[in-house]
């Protein structure tokens, strides 16, 4: 068993942050999981899988467990559907990547988001109209304390906005070692309308979109805005778009007109954090190595030698001014690790 020690996590987070494992072990099949969660001369374990929702704000004082489960097969299919499992430590857009090559349509609105397809579940990821738990059919998870393998179907996950049990009743329970989505085979139904994406489509002269389109425009459009982690460290978007009811919504274009939202159902209403951020002057700034990315001032970025606990800082300014300016909490997506 090849445990290592004082080992670097700057190539393991997308934050390029280079915070320490006092132990660190690749785990790389599920017998190998489970004797490692036994072993009983490292009682403080840390699970860190693709590293892309995550900030590092010091050294690890534990062993530190690589996911690096490997492996997608298709379980189930008829005409019309196919089931694919796909296991813990395979990258999310490789994945969305093998989907579009066998013709499955429903992850194409899901491309080029960072991280491995274990975490996916963790934080029902979601953009351009769709999220992980509209293709979700259940995950298999290793429960730390006894190692047994239990099933978690969509009922069982709790999915909500960003949100699912494994942040809440289950976080720290258990370790995710692979997911099974349902997608299609024809008769795809395309989400278009939502964000740039139409816009996107038809500059490129496309009527009738294929999935290989929509996952075209939205890679392309994410490559507008977003920055490459490997070029300028960062984890997507840091902050939760904020939910707010419409009683709120009424006094606050009283005095910001001009505020966006987002219909979610009659009295409740999503407000782009992004669009808070940039109000309070953020957009572009930079303190230090950390900093606000300047294109997009939802993703907060680390120009090269940034703490954790810098970017903490930071974050922390930005929702306190936006909490003073709009009397809006916006709360963290990324997981703070202290």
């Amino acid at each position: 068993m090849n445990i290592q020690e004082n080992i670097s996590l700057k190539s393991y987070n997308t934050f390029g942050i280079d915070a320490k494992a006092r132990f660190f072990i690749e785990i790389n099949g599920l017998a190998q999981l489970q004797k490692v969660l036994e072993l009983e001369a490292y009682p403080k374990k840390f699970i860190i899988s693709g590293g892309s929702n995550m900030l590092l704000t010091n050294d690890i004082d534990a062993l530190v467990m690589h996911i690096n489960l490997k492996g997608i097969t298709v379980v189930e299919e008829n005409e019309e559907e196919v089931v694919v499992k796909a296991m813990a430590g395979e990258n999310w857009h490789e994945l969305v990547l093998w989907s579009l090559d066998n013709g499955y349509g429903g992850l194409e609105n899901l491309s080029l988001i960072p991280g491995n397809t274990g975490t996916a579940p963790i934080q029902n990821i979601g953009a351009y109209g769709v999220e992980l738990k509209d293709v979700f059919v259940s995950c298999s998870a290793m429960e730390i304390e006894s190692g047994n393998l239990i099933a978690f179907d969509a009922k069982d996950c709790e999915f909500g906005y960003r949100d699912s049990i494994f942040k809440n009743d289950a976080k720290n329970k258990y370790i995710i070692t692979s997911v099974s989505l349902k997608l299609t085979k024809k008769n795809h139904d395309l989400n278009t309308g939502y964000g740039a994406i139409e816009g996107e489509l038809k500059k490129n002269g496309v009527v009738y979109p294929t999935i290989q389109d929509v996952s075209n425009a939205v890679i392309a459009i994410r490559q507008s805005k977003l920055p490459d982690p490997k070029e300028l460290g960062n984890s997507g978007s840091f902050f939760k778009n904020p939910v707010i009811s419409r009683k709120n919504l009424e006094k606050l274009k009283k005095i910001h007109p001009d505020i966006p939202s987002y219909s979610m159902d009659k009295d409740q209403f999503k407000i782009p954090a992004g669009w808070l951020i940039e109000q309070c002057g953020f957009k572009g700034k930079r303190f230090g190595d950390a900093g606000v990315h300047e294109k997009q001032a939802l993703v907060l970025v680390n120009y090269g030698n940034a703490t954790g606990g810098e970017i903490l800082e930071l974050a922390q300014l930005i929702h306190q001014e936006v909490d003073s300016k709009f009397k809006i909490r916006i709360h963290p997506e990324v997981n703070i690790i202290k």
